[in-house]
């Protein structure tokens, strides 16, 4: 079963949504602020935390944070506000998914579910070795570890799995939706700003902020194409 961490500073809306998710089959505890919810994160030990943007004191962005310095556990922000902007800063602090408040129960628990399963699932392609080698970057696709000269780089699920799917066919232009429905498994024509936000996150923690890329490339209109060298 999985666990699920819920941070809603709302008592009717937490109420709504824990009993929701209990319904889906998860077992979900509650925090009512960031740093309750922080607390949960070290002692409950979660699958997947669903955070509120707009916390009182601690704000869900600072949690979203704290959280990723330490876990790669999967977040799916949620929030009433719609506006891009406060979408792109959630996901830029590292958020695996958004959804806006109302949500319905079956939409929540699908995004969960879908973020779970990223860290399951080694990605597109055919069998390929244990541990490929590209350049500094090591990537261990049956243990799903990835390393950079030698030290474990920490990704998100998110992250993994998009790495995971990109250097599958190194050379290979991959669109936005493609890495949509690969990823985040949205099969409708959904929000690209999730893969601009995740490919800018992972290339930080690949050290190519600051320079041209030397593994994920833009293809400008289109997508983008991993290359190793």
């Amino acid at each position: 079963m999985p666990r699920i961490l819920l941070i809603e500073d709302d008592a009717a809306v937490r109420r709504g949504v824990q009993l929701a998710l209990r319904h889906q089959g998860h077992d979900v505890r509650a925090a009512a602020c960031g740093e309750e919810g922080l607390e949960q994160v070290r002692s409950f030990r979660p699958d997947a935390v669903v955070l509120d943007l707009m916390l009182p004191g601690l704000s869900g962005l600072d949690v979203c944070r704290r959280i990723r310095e330490r876990e790669q556990v999967g977040i799916v922000m949620m929030t009433a506000k719609g506006d891009s902007i406060d979408v792109i800063v959630g996901l830029e602090a590292g958020a695996d998914d958004y959804v806006v408040k109302p949500v319905q129960a079956r939409v929540l628990d699908a995004r969960i579910r879908a973020v779970l399963r990223r860290l399951d699932a080694p990605g597109p392609g055919t069998v390929r070795p244990r541990v490929e080698t590209h350049g500094e970057l090591e990537i261990d696709r049956a243990g799903l570890l990835v390393r950079r000269q030698g030290r474990p780089v920490h990704l998100a699920p998110s992250e993994l799995r998009l790495l995971l799917a990109l250097s599958a066919c190194p050379g290979q232009v991959l669109s936005r939706q493609q890495l949509l429905e690969t990823v985040w498994e949205h099969s409708y024509h959904g929000d690209i700003r999730l893969v601009d936000a995740c490919v800018k996150r992972l290339r930080g923690k690949l050290g190519e902020l600051g320079g041209a890329p030397r593994y994920i490339h833009t293809v400008r209109g289109f997508g983008y194409c991993f290359r190793s060298s």
